[in-house]
């Protein structure tokens, strides 16, 4: 099932298990807006787990995994072909899948061994389902106008006052508990 990289590595040598970042896809690069980094969708090697729970429900081709993944996500990450082919090889590599040559197209399937692979990770799946579900109320959330402005407006303002002119050590506190009581009246609302 080779794609695009010869022996299933990448174009710096890397195998295709170091392309399971949360921050490609459709969606765009690593950054949220504000700088820094989005946290990733998926840890080191549970997009793996993710896609034989995929197959284990019926043989599917990569474009189909893609858009499964987009689905599970509710839209907010949809896996690059340069994250999904290096990981399928590897996926290959390892017995875990098989795949065969369907009217021009390539079927992937879970094989036995990927099907006890599964089988022994049913509790890290949910603890990556629950995740999942927990992320997309957040993604949701920041898609609010009201939130969305006040998100905005906290990281200028604190931007303005921390990163763009010097602060006292006084200052410096007064912020810091000023952040620190808006998260703990936030933790404490209904």
């Amino acid at each position: 099932m080779r794609h695009h990289h010869e022996e299933g590595r990448g174009p710096r040598g890397h195998h295709g298990e170091h392309s399971e970042r949360g921050e490609h896809g459709r969606r765009g690069g690593g950054g949220g807006g504000g700088g820094g980094r989005r946290q990733r969708f998926f840890g080191h090697g549970e997009l793996r787990l993710v896609i034989l729970d995929i197959l284990t429900r019926n043989a599917s081709h990569g474009y189909e995994l893609i858009k499964e993944i987009e689905n599970l996500t509710q839209g907010n990450y949809s896996p690059s072909p340069g994250v999904i082919y290096p990981t399928l090889d590897l996926l290959q590599d390892q017995g875990l899948i098989s795949v065969e040559e369907e009217n021009g197209r390539k079927k992937i399937a879970i094989t036995a061994e990927g099907s006890l692979l599964h089988a022994e990770n049913q509790e890290q799946l949910g603890h990556i389902q629950e995740r999942l579900q927990a992320r997309m109320v957040g993604c949701e959330l920041r898609k609010n106008p009201q939130m969305k402005r006040a998100l905005e407006n906290f990281k200028a303002v604190l931007d303005l006052k921390v990163n763009q002119q010097a602060i006292s050590e006084t200052q410096l506190k007064q912020i810091v508990a000023v952040i620190d009581r808006a998260a703990m009246e936030i933790s404490q609302l209904d």
